[in-house]
């Protein structure tokens, strides 16, 4: 599997994760900074993985 799948698949999860935030900001905002702080992680593996 070439090392570009991870990358991107991370950045998949990042999107996922950033859509949970944006349906959950307005009933959980706790649950929504969690995801939220989860997606930055992801964003910042993504971009060490592909760099």
């Amino acid at each position: 599997m070439p090392k570009e799948y991870v990358g991107i698949g991370l950045l998949a999860l990042a999107g996922f994760l950033l859509g949970g935030v944006y349906s959950t900001w307005k009933t959980a905002k706790v649950v929504a900074g969690v995801l939220g702080v989860l997606a930055v992680v992801a964003v910042g593996g993504a971009v060490a993985w592909l760099v």
